[in-house]
């Protein structure tokens, strides 16, 4: 049997592209990897490096036993995913997550597909749809696809393009901050992936100075929407913060400022609120304000996350932003394999296709690669199990989901199937668990091509 031996395309360098030619090439087949980044620039990125972190530099949890994103860490892992080989090499201290110095981490990915022979890094703009002789392409552009290409696949599948705002938090100089005031902790004191259990700066607000802190933000300037913009929805799990103010002055203490599993080592006891920073570098010279994504404008922020007191004299390296990030319907556009219905030779990968999440979007890139490269050997494409974290994600976006309220999502165990049995809580996610990885053990094995 002879391989077609026009390579496979992969049109995005970030999380789910550089995933899914790292997948190709390690299956012995030629792909072409195009990454406009340097030549044409986005709002959110910085670098031209594969894989920029352009918001948290968190993988969250890497609890492979009791949370469906370390599952879903830990079957990428088993997969020779390269997104997480890399994550796990350029890994900071974040109590039960897997958070990563994000430029090392950029640096490691792009350097291993420049190194690897299989793989050709086109620096171009793909405008417009493919050209017809690219037999087997992967779109997987992200959140910040280029108009040109948006409005092509727009046009192809007469589907209105679907948009959400992403916001971005601040990053503050470590030197900066008060440690006076603020004291280091985990949530529970919880140890993770390289930590101590003291990973997080915590720095706590008493009632009245987050009173006053919820009326600043409610009060702050804040980035204005264009008119097309206007009604275009967030996403739930990273809303800005004057955002959730805007619901109801205790939203932030449930959410991001809640201060459960901390103790104020001043008074010895939980404070009323708090904002918890996590290292952003591995020289631990940065860190972020945990879930402080924010809309407002630069000088309003300065102002008013100086109101906490920790951060009275604080710095900052980065100060949030807002991005338009755009996905397709593919519940109703895309097939079981991630190929495009009204034309199979597209393939689609990564927040594109309404997943939400780093390793969300490198899990959709990984899977593409793989049935790529299955189609190309001439094997048919065999989806990931649905007990499997890969395989429920999949599902969700090719069919599970309702096409007329299709939204962004991530991972949990509520896309499984139902589990026989009557376990609950901890223990259920952890039989849940170990059937997804003894069910990915069967699914790899017969799945998997060897390089030549």
């Amino acid at each position: 049997m002879s391989i077609n031996p026009h390579p496979i395309h992969v049109i995005g360098g970030g999380l789910a592209g550089s995933e899914a030619a790292w997948q190709i090439a390690e299956a012995g087949l030629p792909v072409v990897l195009h990454e406009m980044r340097p030549v044409a620039r986005t709002e959110a990125h910085q670098t031209g490096e594969l894989a920029e972190l352009v918001c948290s530099n968190s993988f969250r949890s890497d609890d492979a036993e009791h949370n469906a994103v370390g599952l879903l860490h830990e079957e990428m892992r088993r997969a020779g995913s390269l997104i997480l080989r890399c994550a796990d090499a350029a890994k900071l201290p974040a109590g039960g997550a897997l958070a990563v110095d994000r430029a090392a981490f950029a640096v490691a990915v792009t350097a291993a597909l420049a190194a690897h022979p299989r793989v050709r890094l086109e620096r171009a703009e793909v405008a417009g749809l493919p050209p017809e002789n690219w037999d087997s392409v992967i779109v997987a552009t992200g959140p910040l696809t280029s108009p040109a290409l948006a409005e092509a696949v727009r046009g192809l599948t007469g589907e209105a393009s679907l948009a959400f705002f992403d916001a971005i938090a601040p990053i503050v100089h470590h030197d900066t901050v008060d440690m006076n005031l603020a004291w280091r902790q985990s949530r529970y004191d919880k140890a993770g992936p390289g930590g101590d259990g003291a990973d997080y700066i915590n720095c706590a607000l008493d009632q009245a100075t987050y009173a006053g802190f919820i009326a600043a933000l409610l009060g702050g300037d804040k980035t204005e929407f264009k008119e097309w913009e206007t009604t275009t929805p967030y996403f739930e799990g990273c809303l800005p913060i004057e955002v959730m103010a805007a619901r109801g002055p205790d939203t932030l203490r449930y959410g991001p400022m809640k201060p459960v599993g901390l103790t104020d080592p001043r008074t010895a006891r939980r404070p009323y609120a708090v904002v918890q920073l996590r290292q952003d570098n591995a020289l631990g010279t940065l860190y972020n304000l945990v879930g402080f994504q924010t809309k407002l404008k630069h000088g309003e922020q300065v102002r008013i996350l100086r109101m906490i007191p920790a951060l009275a004299s604080a710095e900052f390296a980065r100060l949030g932003g807002l991005h338009r990030n755009t996905f397709i319907n593919s519940p109703r556009l895309l097939d079981g394999a991630l190929r495009l219905r009204a034309q199979p030779r597209l393939r689609f990968a990564g927040q594109i296709t309404g997943v939400e999440g780093y390793v969300e979007s490198a899990a959709i890139g990984l899977l593409a690669g793989r049935f790529a490269a299955s189609e190309r050997h001439d094997v048919a494409p065999a989806p990931p199990p649905p007990t499997t974290a890969l395989g429920a994600l999949l599902g969700h976006i090719t069919g599970g989901a309702d096409t007329r309220t299709f939204q962004p999502m991530n991972v949990n165990f509520g896309l499984f199937p139902p589990f026989d049995g009557k376990m609950r809580g901890r223990d259920r996610k952890l039989a849940m668990s170990r059937r997804a990885l003894a069910d990915l053990a069967s699914w790899l094995a017969p799945s998997a091509i060897a390089a030549e």
